[in-house]
């Protein structure tokens, strides 16, 4: 009598069990994930947006999700809690390039709106918003809610370093395979759903989660140097340092500058002083919290 055949789900754990296989999962959201025991949890967000553009001075949101979830101090993830997705009908048609990249149409979001009040009211007792790419998130969505820029934000794509934890890159498709994942990515809310499924997870080489690495660089300033005033001659020199250039356009200095961690500052000046600038110089240096990284005022 022929033995009776492995499920799928056996199937796929044989597979992987052999090592010659490697196995993606479809991620099937889930609303909890470690119990509590009684321990006092704090309320994070999520946040994903999807815009008419990348310029947040001139566009505009058209769809807005959002997912709550209970942590502990220590990064673990206890549970999934409510979620919010609103659409928004911009003020110009929304341009063909992004209907191709969202899926999101005109009829889509006609006639609608992003309640102002309901927004505050999901986020106010959030300890902390997280965005995959929060120097994006943050700028449009404090445009439409005034206590985004009361909240302390973190970035899941820049304050993890993912290949150093072994992942292939920080876009959230390799992250979600690197997990064991896959996702079917059309809605802003299915990428929370996976991001929060990611930050959930356990990195090898720390033996805590994802969200735990996250919080702890968040909780650190970032230290923001610039340097003003650089020969242009030595512009390739800062690039290949890392520096970034601002045109000013936004209120900050029309200059060269770079972020370092807290306590890192001291060396980022020593190089302008003896590779940049060839003298004593006391560059501007700004001390930049989670309550402003990432927003306009930084």
């Amino acid at each position: 009598m022929p033995e009776p055949s492995l499920s799928l789900a056996a199937m796929a754990d044989e597979l992987a069990k052999s090592g010659d296989y490697r196995i993606l999962r479809r991620l099937v959201p889930r609303a909890n994930y470690t119990p509590s025991n009684g321990q006092a949890v704090k309320t994070g967000i999520l946040l994903d947006v999807e815009t008419t553009g990348l310029d947040y001075t001139r566009d505009e949101i058209i769809e807005l999700a959002m997912i709550k979830f209970d942590y502990l101090p220590d990064g673990t993830i206890i549970r999934a809690g409510e979620v919010f997705t609103a659409f928004n009908e911009p003020s110009n048609p929304i341009p063909p390039e992004i209907v191709e990249l969202t899926g999101i149409t005109d009829e889509m979001v006609a006639g609608h709106r992003i309640d102002t009040d309901a927004v505050t009211a999901f986020v106010d007792g959030a300890v902390i918003v997280i965005a995959h790419n929060a120097g994006f998130d943050r700028k449009f969505a404090e445009r439409i809610c005034p206590l985004f820029a009361k909240k302390p934000w973190g970035c899941s794509q820049k304050e993890i370093d993912w290949q150093k934890h072994g992942f292939e890159g920080a876009k959230l498709g390799y992250l979600l395979a690197g997990a064991g994942y896959f996702h079917q990515a059309h809605r802003a809310i299915d990428d929370c759903h996976a991001l929060l499924e990611i930050l959930a997870f356990e990195l090898p080489t720390l033996g805590t989660s994802a969200l735990a690495a996250l919080l702890e660089r968040a909780r650190r300033k970032t230290m923001r140097v610039w340097a003003e005033q650089s020969p242009f001659d030595l512009k390739d020199e800062l690039k290949r340092r890392g520096y970034r250039w601002s045109d000013g356009s936004d209120g900050r200095p029309k200059s060269w500058y770079i972020d370092v961690d807290e306590g890192q500052e001291d060396a980022e000046i020593a190089f302008l002083r003896s590779t940049i600038y060839l003298r004593e110089v006391d560059p501007r240096v700004q001390a930049l919290s989670a309550t402003v990284r990432y927003s306009t005022r930084a």
